[in-house]
């Protein structure tokens, strides 16, 4: 092998390892770029305040919720756009159960509400299965079907409105800490271990790649992939309603739209995090990483003083930039599938 060719091969090697870290790079670059700020402008700290720590975790574990599930089937090389309504239906269904049992009811009648919410988000999993592994619809268009009618389905239950409650057990289920640490934060880092170590470390992650790169291959080897399809639509279905039972929580409401801003968060942390837009790639790790930019500019940009509503064209320019980066990976490492 010739001295130009080695190099050739360095620097690609080098380029490559440059796009799968970009992700912890921009991280690092942003929280520095707000720190300077903070620093020359109101001569605080952005990063070294408990407060602002975490405000920011608890932006990105509403966000993670939603993106763990989701996480899972766009490896699998499918979509998943009814988790809004999954949080929205399991927040009305939560609600609604507080609701009944009265002002302030026990741990008993809250264990209960927790469950029904899980069962109504679990059923909105269960139809995008079905539709997706057994009848063969299109995954983009199976979930926008079931996007209208999950957000029908709560709207209708919770009579057109926000359902409020009235209930402390439930207050410190979204609002409390445990040794600093936010609940919310708590139970999405919970859920985060336990979805990276089901797809890095088990035969269904491992099904669960090999369906996103080569769905034909994973058949011929004998995997149900129907019941695997299934159970994908249904975990992401779950991870989604927790953020609806934490958002019941959080604001003492149950909201049909609850997961409805936060839907393209969700999406763009799976494809910042390095998720490929056909399948076959993504890690736990990197959808966390993916949330926090988010949430790092999200309050970063109120931080500075920025309208809100340019978060959408930051988050906007970053998936852009995540989706580019997607593509330069597959030329560096020559595959143009």
């Amino acid at each position: 092998m010739s001295m130009s060719t080695t190099k050739r091969n360095g620097g690609a090697s080098f380029l490559r390892s440059l796009l799968n870290a970009w992700s912890w790079l921009f991280l690092i670059l942003i929280l520095a770029f707000f720190e300077i700020y903070a620093q020359t402008q109101t001569g605080s700290t952005f990063l070294f305040r408990v407060y602002n720590l975490q405000s920011i975790s608890v932006a990105a574990s509403q966000i993670l919720l939603l993106a763990l599930g989701l996480t899972l089937v766009i490896v699998a090389g499918h979509i998943d756009l009814s988790i809004a309504f999954s949080t929205g239906f399991a927040a009305v269904a939560m609600a609604l159960v507080v609701r009944a049992a009265g002002d302030d009811p026990g741990l008993a009648m809250v264990l209960l509400a927790l469950i029904v919410g899980l069962l109504a988000a679990g059923i909105v999993g269960v139809v995008n299965g079905w539709l997706v592994a057994h009848l063969d619809v299109p995954s983009f268009i199976g979930t926008l079907g079931t996007y209208g009618i999950a957000r029908g389905a709560a709207l209708i239950v919770a009579g057109g409105a926000t359902v409020s409650i009235r209930s402390d057990t439930v207050r410190s289920f979204g609002n409390g800490e445990i040794w600093l640490f936010p609940i919310p934060v708590v139970i999405a880092a919970v859920l985060a271990i336990g979805c990276h170590y089901l797809l890095a470390h088990t035969r269904f992650g491992a099904h669960t790649y090999a369906l996103g790169a080569n769905r034909a291959s994973v058949e011929r080897a004998g995997v149900d992939v129907k019941r695997h399809l299934m159970l994908l639509f249904i975990i992401s279905a779950l991870t989604a309603g927790i953020g609806g039972l934490i958002y019941t929580g959080r604001f003492s409401a149950g909201a049909a739209n609850a997961g409805e801003p936060i839907l393209l968060y969700a999406v763009a942390a799976v494809f910042i995090g390095g998720a490929s837009l056909t399948g076959g790639q993504g890690t736990i790790s990197g959808t966390v990483i993916g949330a926090f930019i988010i949430a790092v500019i999200q309050f970063g940009l109120v931080f500075s003083g920025l309208p809100p509503y340019w978060q959408f064209v930051a988050v906007g320019l970053v998936i852009i930039v995540a989706v580019l980066v997607d593509q330069s990976k597959h030329r560096v490492t020559g595959d143009r599938s």
